[in-house]
């Protein structure tokens, strides 16, 4: 696998895309897609359609490329930023700054619907797992 990835980079940088087996191809541009995905998690226009966009594929073919991967794009990128809002909220640096403020960070802008996305991914709610977070940082 790391000797297709790096096929891919090459082939990528020299401009010779096409020359690579589809599987390669289609490994190489998730990575691609993740990346870019990873740099833009605050911005809240992240959406599979500028994803696509950015990448000159249709959003079909975005939804495609994920199909085998554990999750879906949207649901990927959800992922991501609840795990950032997480880290925040753990980091004592930040126990001054509201929960709300933190999850609008990560674009969610809805503070109910942010708690209820993080219980369900954390077993508990935000403010809980700040608590418990600072508490055992102090230890």
């Amino acid at each position: 696998m790391v000797i297709d990835l790096l096929s891919a980079l090459l082939a990528h940088v020299l401009d010779a895309d096409r020359s690579l087996p589809p599987e390669t191809h289609r490994q190489a541009l998730v990575l691609r897609i993740r990346a870019f995905v990873q740099q833009h998690l605050h911005d809240p226009q992240l959406t599979p359609r500028t994803i696509a966009t950015a990448h000159h594929i249709s959003r079909s073919y975005l939804y495609r490329l994920f199909e085998d991967e554990e999750e879906s794009i949207a649901a990927w990128i959800r992922g991501q930023r609840l795990e950032h809002a997480r880290r925040d909220l753990a980091q004592p640096a930040m126990r001054t700054t509201p929960i709300h403020a933190i999850a609008a960070c990560w674009c969610f802008t809805h503070a109910a619907d942010f708690t209820r996305a993080f219980r369900r991914a954390y077993g508990m709610s935000p403010r809980e797992y700040r608590r418990f977070a600072i508490a055992h940082s102090a230890m």
